[in-house]
């Protein structure tokens, strides 16, 4: 594998990343019926009209979610194995390779949790991890995720719109952006000893963006409460913007005026713009954006699939960029 060395931490050439041979089976069951039945799994798409259960990994607590109706939210594709959506992360507060948080990530106490929700709003406040799971009804989304390396997966999340949150905290007319931070622990994560980037993890996103109701507080994953790898206890997953956009283990949710300057912008601006939507057209600076390989799905040998405009999820977000320059604003 080729490596490219840039400001102090090590990226894999797109063309060179080879997905994790690991296949884990999956039984498909019937969706039972009965409402409030324990143990619920995620629903799976199993063709065109039959919507099936894949069964919970139990590995970890269970978080059941309704079958969401929020137009986009459930493609049809096949899912990524939970081995592969656990073992194959990007998250840098445990370490640079794909494989480091799912060593490194024992360390997090997901519990006790708070997220503070400051600035521009009427109502901030602090809320604790059990006020916001039962803030809004549970829905599973079954959502594609794109990350700027080449690499792709499909799974199932479970949360609600952020949109229900933000709804409650009610922005002020100076509320232009919604600012994420991630937990900053170096007695939890290891990576924050290294200088790969001006820590603590900072991601932003337009009022907009954050207030579609794609955009997902997730609390967990395949039925379960998040692995501590994917972003315990709660994090954000924006389906049509590269991966990194989505901020892991968030402990505070600012509103502020001015675009945030985000970890990727302060440390590469030139290759992670603040929109980062997953464009085709836009390559990064070092690699062709045009295609994609499925991780758990594709094999070395396999043909790349073509990469979607904004990750397939254009009927429903394009008009929040009506009229913008996406190769400027990328």
């Amino acid at each position: 594998m080729h490596y490219l060395k840039d400001r102090g931490f090590t990226h894999a050439h797109a063309g060179d990343i080879t997905p994790r041979e690991v296949y884990e089976g999956r039984r498909v069951l019937l969706r039972n019926l009965a409402a409030g039945a324990a143990g619920v799994a995620l629903a799976g798409w199993a063709g065109r009209d039959a919507l099936a259960q894949v069964a919970r990994p139990g590995k970890l607590a269970t978080l059941p979610g309704a079958r969401s109706a929020v137009a986009g939210a459930l493609t049809m594709e096949k899912l990524t194995p939970y081995g592969d959506a656990t073992s194959y992360n990007n998250f840098y507060e445990f370490g640079t390779d794909k494989s480091d948080p799912a060593r490194a990530a024992g360390t997090l106490k997901p519990r006790p949790w708070t997220i503070a929700v400051e600035g521009e709003v009427k109502k901030p406040k602090v809320y604790d991890l059990d006020e916001l799971l039962k803030l809004a009804p549970m829905e599973e989304r079954i959502y594609r995720l794109r990350c700027v390396e080449g690499w792709s997966m499909v799974i199932p999340w479970v949360g609600y719109s952020l949109a229900e949150l933000i709804k409650r905290v009610e922005p002020t007319g100076n509320a232009k952006y919604v600012e994420f931070v991630t937990l900053a622990d170096k007695s939890q994560m290891p990576g924050l000893r290294s200088s790969v980037l001006d820590w603590p993890y900072v991601e932003g996103l337009r009022l907009d963006e954050a207030m579609h109701p794609l955009t997902l507080l997730t609390f967990g994953l395949y039925g379960e409460v998040l692995p501590n790898q994917n972003g315990a206890p709660v994090r954000t997953v924006v389906p049509w913007k590269y991966g990194f956009k989505s901020g892991k283990s968030i402990v505070k949710i600012r509103f502020v005026e001015k675009e945030p300057r985000t970890a990727w912008v302060k440390a590469a601006s030139q290759e992670y713009g603040f929109f980062s939507n997953v464009n085709p057209a836009v390559d990064h600076p070092r690699w062709s954006q045009a295609t994609e390989r499925r991780i758990g799905e594709d094999g070395l040998f396999q043909k790349k699939r073509p990469t979607l405009m904004f990750n397939g999820y254009e009927a429903q977000v394009g008009q929040l960029y009506a009229g913008m320059d996406l190769k400027k604003n990328y």
